[in-house]
């Protein structure tokens, strides 16, 4: 799933989605803090979709989501369903169409909603750039607009600023590209271009300030960097693993602060946190909870109290475990869980 599957809906429940074979599955919690349904249930109707769905929520609570589906053999088009709370169904798969018209799935999909709720769908295009389809405000779908770029890796990061301005961020060979809007509600466009080794796979952007977001990924050392447009990108401490991180801005004892969760080499659950946008602060991975299957991925979000709460959930085995931080100094940890 590409975004952060851990989402806090309007109502205050916590929900997880799931790819699960040609599904997208959804587990929501029963009441806030409480315990969670089972079993999953199926997201969008009975459409058989295809790998790698991407989710995205929007300031109102309302989760975005967007896959790619078969529709005649060889060729695949783009579908978006919106989930406006955990324990309600969501609308059934819409079509949105190709970003070369027709032609089959190009890339994964990312997927940011703006401060008007519309949702903004990115994904590679077959000449290697990338194409954006975006809400109406009313209703349907403005026509796929093609926002350039070439070399694209097929991994996009996807994010809305504090300002409600959606950016992108796109890797290619030895390199970075960031698209943003310049007003709401105008198509973004490509601002810089930077050049740094990049482990495909590992973006993940994450809102850091009023006018800026920060990007995080791997470089070819191993390194876990921090990136934000108009600087340079800065080695933060070794990956703790080989796939993304995620990362949420939280309270730690009255200080701003990000926190980082990644699955490590290890197998368990690897914390670091620091100061948010403050680097040079430096940052250590702490380890936590059991040994995971190693298709196992790890996503941060905070409850309605204003807690973290990180999740682990094996698309192999569908395992959901879940850890809330104690109501201490620190970032401790409640024993893990499972949902």
């Amino acid at each position: 799933m590409n975004g952060d599957w851990l989402l806090r809906g309007r109502d205050g429940r916590l929900s997880v989605y799931l790819p699960s074979g040609e599904a997208v599955l959804c587990r929501a919690e029963l009441a806030p803090g409480g315990p969670w349904e089972a079993p999953p249930r199926k997201v969008g109707g009975d459409q058989k979709l295809r790998p790698g769905p991407a989710v995205g929520q929007g300031a109102d609570g309302y989760a975005h989501l967007v896959s790619w589906r078969p529709t005649k053999p060889g060729e695949a088009g783009l579908v978006h369903s919106t989930h406006f709370r955990p324990r309600l169904a969501a609308l059934d798969w819409s079509p949105i169409g190709h970003p070369d018209k027709t032609g089959d799935r190009t890339g994964t999909p990312a997927v940011a909603v703006d401060a008007q709720g519309r949702a903004h769908v990115f994904v590679r295009n077959r000449s290697g750039g990338v194409s954006m389809a975006a809400q109406k405000e009313k209703g349907g779908w403005d026509p796929w607009r093609d926002l350039k770029g070439s070399d694209v890796h097929e991994d996009l990061a996807a994010v809305t600023g504090e300002s409600g301005r959606v950016e992108l961020y796109a890797a290619v060979p030895d390199g970075l590209l960031y698209w943003r809007q310049p007003d709401p509600g105008t198509p973004p466009v490509l601002e810089e271009v930077v050049e740094t080794p990049v482990r495909p796979g590992t973006l993940r952007a994450l809102a850091t300030s009023a006018d800026r977001a920060t990007l995080f990924y791997t470089d070819d050392s191993g390194d876990l960097c921090a990136w934000r447009p108009g600087g340079k990108p800065v080695a933060l401490l070794a990956s703790a693993g080989p796939g993304p991180v995620s990362a949420v801005r939280c309270e730690l004892d009255g200080h701003d602060c990000t926190l980082l969760a990644q699955r490590s080499s290890s197998g368990r659950v690897a914390f670091a946190a620091y100061p948010t946008e403050q680097e040079v602060a430096g940052a250590w991975w702490t380890e936590s909870g059991p040994q995971l299957p190693a298709d196992a991925r790890v996503s941060l979000a905070t409850d309605e109290e204003g807690r973290v709460v990180a999740a682990t959930l094996s698309p192999s085995t569908g395992q959901l475990l879940l850890a809330r931080r104690k109501d201490e100094p620190g970032l401790a940890l409640e024993a893990w869980r499972e949902g």
